[in-house]
């Protein structure tokens, strides 16, 4: 059982878009993902343009990979060092605790996290 930041069973981040390393929906982690997407967020249009400036656009429609691109507002797993980078840059998404794996916290503090958090009741 994978578990979240809380120490709690890992939710499901997103499926529609369909999120996930494997696109199964969840920040889960195994040793396949050299990324460590294990940050589910809410998209921002601040974090998406950012994100491009950082060689990684999110925003354009990559079928080949299964991948119609975001909008602000969609929930995605991010690699956890971007969401760090973005922290330091002030553009961090607001992110779903129940949601982001805790090999996250290899990587970032807890109370970032918790300063970037929705309410519980977004984690649905």
């Amino acid at each position: 059982m994978q578990l979240n930041v809380l120490g709690q069973p890992l939710l499901p981040c997103s499926y529609d878009p369909l999120t996930g390393y494997h696109r199964d929906g969840c920040c889960s982690h195994d040793a396949t993902d050299p990324g460590t997407h294990v940050v589910c967020a809410k998209v921002t249009a601040d974090f998406l343009a950012f994100s491009v400036k950082r060689g990684n656009d999110l925003v354009t429609p990559r079928p080949e990979w299964r991948f119609a691109g975001l909008r602000p507002g969609d929930r995605w797993c991010l690699c956890v060092l971007r969401w760090k980078e973005a922290f330091n840059a002030g553009v961090a998404p607001p992110v779903v605790l129940e949601c982001t794996h805790v090999r996250a916290l290899d990587h970032v503090d807890l109370s970032d996290l918790q300063a970037h958090a929705l309410p519980p009741r977004t984690a649905a």
